[in-house]
Formats: structure tokens, sequence, C-alpha cells
């Protein structure tokens, strides 16, 4: 039985306002920006929040959790500051692979004449096996519907809550230097459950911040909320 809910995405940025643009912009969707440097991208439900938050150190390297979108076109994404790194026609691939404004990966399915809405999360891992496990490890906290696929990767779909089609868990080579510059914020009244099923506390509540900082079992950060 799961023990927690999905809350919300959340982007660290050098200029939270810059990417809280671009995101809005790719998404359509509303941008709140704060005072204290942080903004908002607010979706048609609380789930779909994504918070971008300022923080003091760039990108440095490969991020290690990136967002897929799809799109009818890549035009108004490279209007709003995107980049294409490795386009599918080179890659062969069934995807662009792009960088944000500030560099940060994400990847565009051109494909629909839909809306440009959010896809997937991708989150690296070391190999089949990890893949498969942490797959099951999210979908044993959040609920929702393992796949492995015969090329050594898995993901979790049906999720509850989830904003998006599925979160990714793919084999990299590279190991896990820094802290994530994209993670996700969960509910949950059991922390104890958590740290039962391998998870690590962070850092503890405060009095200004009154969620729990925790890694799941391959030190991808998330944020624990009580539920409201």
């Amino acid at each position: 039985m799961a023990i927690a809910r999905w809350k919300d995405l959340c982007i660290d940025a050098t200029d939270a306002h810059r990417v809280a643009r671009f995101w809005g912009g790719v998404l359509g969707l509303e941008v709140e920006r704060h005072d204290d440097g942080d903004a908002v991208v607010r979706g048609a439900n609380p789930e779909a929040t994504i918070w971008v938050n300022a923080v003091p150190e760039p990108r440095a390297t490969k991020q290690r959790v990136h967002l897929d979108i799809e799109t009818p076109s890549l035009d108004p994404i490279l209007a709003l500051g995107a980049t294409v790194t490795r386009a599918a026609s080179v890659s062969g691939l069934s995807w662009d692979a792009l960088a944000d404004p500030e560099g940060g990966e994400l990847c565009a399915f051109v494909r629909g004449d839909g809306p440009t809405r959010l896809y997937e999360m991708v989150v690296d891992t070391a190999d089949a096996a990890s893949s498969a496990r942490m797959a099951r490890w999210w979908a044993d906290v959040m609920g929702g519907q393992v796949v492995d696929d015969e090329r050594g990767f898995s993901w979790l779909e049906e999720v509850p809550g989830l904003p998006f089609e599925s979160i990714d868990f793919v084999p990299v080579p590279e190991p896990k230097t820094v802290k994530n510059r994209i993670h996700w914020d969960i509910t949950s009244d059991d922390v104890a459950g958590l740290l039962q099923r391998g998870a690590t506390v962070l850092a503890e509540p405060t009095t200004t911040t009154d969620w729990h900082v925790m890694a799941d079992p391959e030190g991808n950060e998330f944020c624990v909320f009580a539920p409201r």
C-alpha cells in the first residue's frame, strides 16, 4: 500500500525567474515571480505546480533528472531560449535533445498537433538492475504500475496525482556526484515508513521549513510534506 502521494516538481536555477518564464512559456502556464528570487509555474491543479528555486551554484555537470516534453513543433521552444544539443535527425532517436536557457537538459518528442505538454520525468540510474529496483521502490512509496522494458530500463506509470505519464529510470555510465537540480515533493505522514524502506533524512524540518529533505536509496533528493 502506498504511503505517499505526488505533490509537485522543483527545479533549481541561478536565475529562477528566467527559467520559470521558459517553462511557463513552453507549457502555456501561469508564472508567479517572487521578490526573494524564486518563482512558481502554476498548472491546472496543485500537482502540476513547478517551483523554480534560486540557488547560488551554476549547473556544473549533466543532470541526473530531466524532463521530456511532447510538442507539435520545436520552433516555439527554441524561440523561448532552448537550443538543440543533438537533433533526432542526427541521433536516429525519436526525440531531440535540448538545453534550456541555463543549459539544463530536456528532450522533445515532436509529434501530434495538440499543445505542448510535460510528457515524462527521466531519472538516471546505475544499471538495468537498479532501474528496475528504483521503479519498484517508488511504486511501493507512491503507487502506480511498473513496466520493465526489454531494452534494459524500467518506468513507473499510473501514479496517483502524477501530472505527466511516467517516471523513467534509465541506466547511464556516470555516477551521481552533485545534488540533483530537479527534484520532486511528496506528501506523507509516514516518514518512519520511508526510512524503513531505505530512504535517508538529509535535513529535518525547521521553524521556517516545515518539510523533511530526504533521499531515496540511490541518493535522489525529494522533500516530504505533511498532508494538509
